[in-house]
């Protein structure tokens, strides 16, 4: 078999899925290719249809790639069955034996395995006290909650210790508040393993709060690859920008683009500097982003960016957002936390707006 580094868990080169042919084949993944270091949380996050769990499904050998090799801890496992791999799936639907205890269900595939009883007992033990369960140990699935039966199906894909843990938006069926408890529960097991998780999602806020990395995903293709930080901080394109959180959207006409750094002009006529993406060569015009998080309402006394009109402003609890339309024609969004002592909550439709900015707000757009 051919070798990878040892420090890749997951390798996936050159990964290309076909269903059909002719004219009605349909390209599931084109030319994908990762490297995800072991011990890494790593999120393939898109929108539906984008080829993420396609992707999981290669890795998982439940479908097997066009083109392509994937490899696991060096291995080419490309054409390896499922029962061969060291990867072990949490799916949607958890797949819990309802019939069962809670440990039982943990203990079962370590029996299929033909595992020693007594090590079979001591696994168990460790995985639901990892999964804080001890309580619940011998209530059956249907007597214990979604978010516990969540629990039990994680700690049942933990017991054989696989090299990689692959997560098939298993929160998805879960309440807003249960989600959140979740994610940092999901996170502090990866953690306290050290297991490579693989999760798939298609919740920006799901993937930002947990991921080490991840991968942004669109028509069978990975966009761009980064930390949270810098995925949201600096989005290569128009789509991971509009996917990942709110973003307002500007063209800007270039007057010096020079060591990494461009002068641009903003529709008002404001000059303002941004960092310009690796290698990329600005025209006259270049597209920009500003997320709405890094605006402010100011005063026309002060140094303002932007100039609009107010067409709605929105209270969301512990912030507000501000709907305008500029001077130029294209809508903007300005969103600031709350404060008791401020009055701008009961600004009116059509009052004029000057928009500050935070330093380093403007991000330039490669497309």
């Amino acid at each position: 078999m051919k070798k990878q580094n040892v420090d890749i868990a997951i390798q996936a080169a050159g990964v290309t899925k076909i269903y059909g042919n002719g004219n009605g084949k349909i390209v599931a993944l084109s030319d994908v290719s990762i490297s995800i270091p072991a011990n890494e949380f790593f999120t393939l996050l898109g929108p539906s249809g984008c080829g993420k769990t396609t992707l999981l499904r290669l890795i998982a050998g439940f479908e097997h790639p066009t083109a392509g090799t994937i490899f696991l801890n060096s291995e080419d496992i490309t054409n390896l069955p499922p029962f061969k791999r060291r990867v072990n799936t949490v799916f949607q639907n958890y797949a819990l034996f309802p019939h069962m205890t809670v440990t039982e269900n943990i203990s079962f595939g370590l029996e299929m395995l033909g595992r020693p009883k007594n090590e079979i007992a001591s696994t168990v033990d460790e995985m639901i006290n990892l999964v804080k369960m001890v309580e619940l140990k011998d209530r059956q699935i249907n007597q214990i909650s979604g978010g516990q039966q969540q629990r039990v199906a994680l700690a049942r894909a933990l017991a054989p210790r696989p090299d990689v843990l692959l997560l098939d938006e298993p929160l998805s069926a879960l309440d807003q508040k249960l989600r959140k408890e979740m994610q940092i529960e999901l996170k502090r097991l990866q953690n306290e393993t050290g297991i490579t998780f693989v999760f798939v999602t298609h919740d920006q806020e799901e993937a930002l709060t947990m991921s080490d990395r991840i991968a942004v995903m669109n028509q069978g293709r990975i966009l761009q690859i980064g930390t949270p930080r810098e995925i949201y901080k600096q989005p290569a394109e128009r789509f991971v920008a509009d996917f990942i959180g709110e973003t307002n959207f500007l063209q800007a006409d270039v007057i010096s683009a020079r060591d990494g750094i461009a002068e641009i002009a903003l529709p008002s006529g404001t000059k303002v500097e941004a960092n310009l993406p690796d290698g990329f060569q600005p025209n006259k015009r270049v597209n920009i982003v500003i997320r709405p998080e890094h605006t402010m309402i100011t005063a026309d006394t002060d140094d303002y960016a932007l100039v609009g009109r107010l067409e709605n402003a929105v209270y969301f609890g512990t912030d507000m957002h501000y709907h305008l339309i500029l001077d130029s024609g294209e809508p903007f969004m300005i969103r600031m936390q709350n404060n008791p002592e401020d009055n701008i909550d009961k600004l009116t439709k059509g009052v004029k707006i000057y928009v500050g900015l935070s330093k380093n707000a403007v991000q330039i757009l490669r497309d």
